[in-house]
């Protein structure tokens, strides 16, 4: 549909592109005012991805990697659940990366990443992922700078290996308005069922937004690449955000041109008794 391809050319970060954090509104509805339409179209787009990534899993030609980043609170959960819900379990697998291990900090920053990417016919979510690797320490100031610096060379280097050997990569940063992420910790603190999600620690990090927004533009505009590049979706609207992140993986999983694979005729005629 044009309306879905435009929306995705709206949140796509082009190479070489500002990510323009600043001006992008966490609450844009891109053009979808109807709240019900919208999540019409989303449950058929979302089921439409379920059979695109069957014929991924069948066919076994490529791999999926979906990339999924943003502030505490920016609906990882949320769109992993709703937006994957088609994609048969046999073939999806979830991979969060958070502090390293004594293990992985005596080896370079990608290793712990190597082994989860995903085998073709697989598709895999990094909830959390290498990028965590020029954010917090960034932020927190756990590397100098002249070493995670150069580890944007590292990322898109290892994004394009990916891609050569078979594998898509699409990244999502999910964006979120600093009033909005308030509101989802007020509701952590108030509703039973979710209080488990609350971290204090998260608190902190909220003291430290514009860091965060800062590092977060500079890893977009750095790693947006032709065979990786990010998209900005609008956060602050499960219900639109659902519909945008549904549209980016019908299109890249649609591109790909994959076809059910077909038994040979000679086995086709076999008399099964």
């Amino acid at each position: 549909m044009d309306r879905l391809r435009h929306m995705v050319e709206q949140v796509r970060v082009e190479p070489g592109a500002k990510a323009r954090l600043g001006h992008r509104k966490p609450d844009d509805r891109l053009g979808q005012d109807d709240r019900d339409a919208a999540e019409a179209l989303m449950a058929e787009v979302v089921e439409g991805v379920g059979v695109l990534a069957s014929k991924l899993g069948a066919s076994q030609a490529k791999g999926l990697l979906v990339v999924l980043q943003g502030m505490d609170a920016s609906g990882k959960d949320g769109t992993i659940r709703h937006c994957f819900d088609f994609i048969h379990p046999s073939i999806l697998h979830v991979w969060s990366f958070k502090v390293p291990t004594a293990e992985e900090l005596a080896h370079d920053f990608l290793w712990r990443i190597h082994g989860k990417v995903p085998r073709r016919g697989e598709v895999v979510i990094f909830n959390r992922s290498h990028y965590e690797d020029v954010l917090v320490v960034r932020v927190d100031e756990l590397v100098p700078r002249e070493r995670w610096e150069p580890r944007f060379d590292a990322i898109n280097a290892f994004e394009r290996n990916l891609v050569l050997e078979g594998t898509v990569v699409v990244k999502l940063f999910l964006h979120i308005s600093r009033e909005e992420q308030a509101e989802r910790f007020r509701e952590r603190l108030e509703d039973e069922t979710k209080n488990w999600k609350f971290d204090e620690g998260d608190l902190r990090k909220r003291e430290q937004w514009d860091a965060y927004q800062e590092a977060y533009a500079d890893a977009i505009e750095r790693t947006s690449t032709e065979w990786a590049p990010w998209y900005v979706i609008p956060g602050d609207r499960p219900w639109l955000r659902n519909l945008v992140v549904s549209a980016v993986l019908e299109q890249a999983l649609s591109a790909l041109g994959l076809e059910w694979p077909q038994v040979d005729p000679a086995v086709r005629k076999l008399r099964i008794t």
